[in-house]
């Protein structure tokens, strides 16, 4: 994990202008990813294509394991004065990249000192909101967005007796379902990847519940978790419920539950709309046998259900070192790769190839004229339920913007495990969480602020 100190010492320091140096060859970025096969590979595709679009700059890109394994290594690489011209940041470390100073390259302030221009009245709402600050300027930029959503076996349906065609609505029909599931003898009726994404963050979101103060930290540092609130206690006990009388099982932490789905085992799975790829290539039966759905939700819970917040990641733009800016050539190489980026061609392909959101109003558009969503039924749920109660969000459904959010995701975690092994009910869950969250978040407070 990424440590306040760490942080501090990456971004001490004076930053001062890198020397003009003649260039003989096209500039070279460094881009750092925490995407793997097959998905870091079409990635690397794009850097490919951009760089055969021109001859001024040369992307190389590099895998460098993991979203946290990548975070950490980039901010060492910060402080040994050798971080990389571009890093992918997942969304949840979005709060801490805004807090490292020197170490980051606001987005807004790349293109306004290169006078390279991007559209970002075109992003979709959720996806531009989640990477800006209050008053709508960027700071990074958005790429790879996803939100969660329900896959579940067509084939698993059919035995169980359920119609493969209608996917359970809410959390009652949810379980009835993994019940029918179980009966039939599907290994595992229900599981989910992401668990404190798709079963804390998104279910609150779409109940318009908050899990933090302070509009889930958008508005300073001085947040606190709400996480021990009734509908999280209620739905905490729905979960240890189902798990009890086996129509739920716990797939592992992060993205460990798509593997249970992929190979069959599992009837349904919440989990990213970015594992569709896989889904399609694993899944036995293929595409022919992929359902997806919406996330259920409570129906007696009144408002519910606005539309649910993304994931996935953003570009970020660093400076080389504590004592060291780029020069105008990088950043203009930067600047350009982000431009290339955003072409509607470029995030229209990069949706129909891996699931992942078209993040611009043109890119869904082009898709849609294609027919690419008829022949691909359920392609579109994840846009669909990003605009589900009228598209416009509320302080809960904006997003998360948490210091040390990776570690308190951690801890959320290990919360959830405890009390589905039966060591602790859903409301101490949920209240160790709280206590141990909070002190994250003051320590991180006491770090970044002034």
């Amino acid at each position: 994990m990424l440590r306040r100190r760490d942080l501090a010492l990456a971004t001490a320091g004076t930053a001062i202008a890198a020397p003009s140096v003649a260039q003989s060859g096209p500039t070279e970025i460094q881009f750092w990813h925490g995407l793997a096969q097959p998905l870091g590979g079409l990635l690397e595709a794009i850097a490919g294509q951009f760089n055969e679009s021109q001859n001024r700059v040369r992307v190389v890109s590099s895998f460098r394991g993991g979203y946290p394994e990548t975070m950490v290594a980039a901010i060492a690489a910060f402080r040994a004065g050798t971080a990389p011209h571009i890093v992918q940041m997942f969304e949840v470390g979005t709060g801490t990249m805004m807090a490292a100073g020197r170490a980051i390259k606001p987005l807004h302030e790349l293109l306004r000192e290169t006078g390279v221009q991007i559209n970002f009245d075109d992003y979709l709402p959720a996806v531009r909101g989640y990477y800006s600050l209050a008053d709508g300027r960027m700071m990074s930029m958005p790429f790879n967005s996803s939100t969660a959503i329900m896959f579940y076996n067509k084939d698993a349906f059919r035995r169980a007796g359920l119609n493969p065609d209608q996917a359970p609505r809410n959390w009652a029909e949810m379980r009835q379902a993994a019940q029918r599931l179980r009966a039939a003898g599907v290994e595992i009726p229900f599981t989910t990847a992401w668990p404190t994404w798709t079963q804390i963050e998104q279910q609150s979101a779409i109940h318009n519940v908050e899990i933090a103060s302070l509009e889930n930290g958008f508005g300073g540092l001085n947040t606190e978790l709400r996480l021990n609130n009734p509908l999280m206690q209620r739905h905490f006990a729905t979960l240890l419920e189902m798990g009890r009388e086996g129509s739920f099982r716990w797939g592992g932490r992060d993205a460990a539950g798509d593997a249970l789905f992929a190979n069959g085992q599992a009837g349904m799975v919440h989990a990213s709309s970015g594992a569709r790829a896989r889904f399609v290539r694993e899944l036995p039966g293929g595409v022919a046998n992929l359902g997806a759905a919406m996330l259920p939700f409570y129906d007696d819970v009144g408002g519910a259900p606005i539309n649910s917040i993304i994931g996935g990641a953003s570009f970020w733009a660093m400076n080389r070192g504590p004592n060291a800016a780029r020069s105008e050539a990088e950043n203009r190489g930067i600047a350009e790769f982000f431009a290339f980026i955003a072409r509607p061609e470029v995030a229209a392909k990069w949706h129909t190839d891996t699931g992942f959101l078209p993040v611009t109003r043109t890119a869904f558009e082009q898709v849609r004229g294609t027919g690419f969503y008829e022949q691909n039924p359920g392609a579109d749920i994840p846009i669909q339920q990003l605009l589900r109660g009228g598209g416009q969000m509320t302080g809960a459904s904006r997003g998360i913007r948490l210091g040390g959010f990776v570690e308190i995701r951690t801890i959320m975690q290990e919360e959830m495990e405890r009390a589905l092994q039966g060591q602790q009910g859903a409301e101490q869950a949920l209240a160790n969480s709280v206590q141990r969250g909070n002190v994250v978040l003051r320590n991180f407070e006491r770090t970044n602020r002034g």
